[in-house]
């Protein structure tokens, strides 16, 4: 049996993972016909919007759905459409944290996972090649495996691939268009191998053969989340790091600087910051823990748990930071904090360090006032409330301000929070802020962003994040 040449794609999940991934390839696959759909009637609208106002930020990606969208590029709520049309189906639905039941606070909630499975089996006529794009606990596949065998109509057979993502929000477009690697991870059975390489023509069409990895199944799935559970302990190692140069008076970006030249270890994600967010480090290390706790290896579990305790000391302690440095207290005091996405360059706000900031400095009864240039007010709003369960939106509310400019948030305040690197944040007139903030003015760098010698200068008392008093 020879690999099947596909022809058409459908992608279930319109969102951060599914939308760019499958634009990408239908921009460099012109002979497929590509199409991405979701029950989300509001998404889907946006991503079909005449202007363009597409329902996520990512530099690039606007350009790449211009020149694909409505050549072979479509976008659909007609889910069993799309299934039916298929020769190759990418499943690529969210899998949050579970918030109740075994393993809450920990694993991954496969409901979504399970559910596009069962609806592939439902509506299929004809043998597909399923991927498995979510990322997913180990032998997820599996699971999806035994249900599509299951269900199936007579005739019918589904090879599964796992194909995990390795996206970096911010820079997703430039990680799809040159990837250091593709992996894609099947049954090693010659049906399995044939599947997989029906996939890898696929990638082929862009992506040299020898960054195109196939492997086991199992080893791929455990690959996604071995990848972030390394880059998540680097950013937690050099953060820890970061707290004996502060009681020290060691300098963390010269400490960073100098390991990283060492080859073994390299310069990259030894930045020292408030602490690390987005959708995937915490999750899936927390699925990687319970995977651990679940196979009884609970020296395992402990060890990649306190990669995350660490994240969490760290957020915490800059907020102690804040309200030590304004004289114990910063009840009833305004404070500006700039950025509220978990990093650059995304609208992104899953696990912000922001979040836990605000949060912290409401309960200290203090107002708060911020600024990001592409998150919206609905979504800020609303991770304040997830945040915050014991205080009402209208409370929050009286505390809490949307500026639309960095220069209007900073107005009359007491301290400056940096808390997303924004490159605008460094471009900021800080001698216009300094006149216009209560003396004395304190800025705190939580991404190390700024010119520390200027801004005192200018008059500011100013904290960074690793960088002690002492001299």
């Amino acid at each position: 049996m020879a690999p099947v040449k596909v022809s058409k794609i459908c992608c279930i999940g319109a969102g951060y993972v599914g939308g760019p991934t499958c634009a990408v390839i239908a921009l460099k696959c012109p002979h497929i016909s590509v199409t991405i759909v979701d029950l989300n009637q509001a998404r889907i609208d946006a991503w079909n919007s005449p202007d363009f106002k597409l329902p996520i930020y990512e530099p690039g990606l606007e350009e790449v759905v211009r020149q694909a969208r409505g050549r072979n590029l479509f976008f659909s709520t007609d889910v069993d459409k799309g299934i039916r049309e298929a020769d190759l189906i990418f499943v690529s639905v969210n899998t949050p944290t579970k918030k109740s039941g075994v393993g809450a606070g920990f694993s991954a909630d496969l409901t979504y996972v399970e559910s596009a499975t069962r609806r592939i089996a439902a509506v299929a006529t004809s043998s597909k090649i399923v991927v498995e794009k979510s990322t997913v606990p180990c032998r997820t596949a599996e699971s999806m495996r035994t249900i599509l065998e299951a269900n199936s109509k007579p005739g019918t057979r589904f090879d599964i691939l796992s194909n995990p993502e390795f996206l970096a929000e911010g820079t997703a477009i430039s990680d799809l268009l040159r990837p250091d690697r593709v992996l894609i991870g099947s049954l090693q059975t010659p049906e399995g191998k044939d599947a997989c390489e029906s996939l890898s023509q696929i990638y082929a069409n862009w992506v040299p053969r020898d960054r195109i990895l196939t492997v086991g199944l199992w080893s791929s799935e455990l690959s996604k989340l071995a990848a972030n559970a390394m880059l998540a302990q680097r950013i937690s190692s050099i953060n820890a790091l970061s707290a004996i140069c502060e009681a020290t008076g060691a300098n963390i970006d010269e400490v960073s600087h100098a390991i990283g030249y060492d080859s073994r270890i390299g310069p990259k994600f030894l930045r020292a910051s408030v602490g690390f967010g987005g959708s995937c480090f915490q999750k899936d290390i927390l699925n990687l823990v319970y995977l651990s706790e679940s196979l009884h290896l609970s020296q395992v579990a402990a060890y990649w748990r306190q990669v995350v305790e660490m994240n969490e000391y760290q957020k915490s302690r800059f907020s102690k930071t804040v309200v030590d440095t304004l004289f114990n207290t910063i009840t009833g005091k305004h404070i500006a904090v700039l950025g509220f996405a978990f990093k650059a360059d995304t609208g992104d706000t899953r696990e912000s360090a922001a979040i836990s900031l605000v949060r912290d400095f409401l309960l200290e009864r203090a107002y708060v006032t911020i600024y990001d240039p592409k998150v919206d007010e609905a979504q800020i709003w609303q991770d304040l409330s997830e945040a915050c369960p014991s205080m009402p939106l209208e409370t929050i509310k009286k505390q809490v301000t949307i500026a639309h400019s960095a220069l209007d948030a900073c107005k009359q305040k007491e301290a400056v929070v940096i808390a997303t690197e924004w490159k605008e944040f460094k471009e900021i007139n800080w001698e216009t802020v300094y006149a216009q903030m209560t003396k004395p003015a304190f800025v705190f760098d939580g991404r190390l962003i700024l010119d520390v010698e200027k801004l005192r200068k200018i008059g500011f008392t100013v904290k960074v994040i690793g960088r002690g008093d002492r001299v």
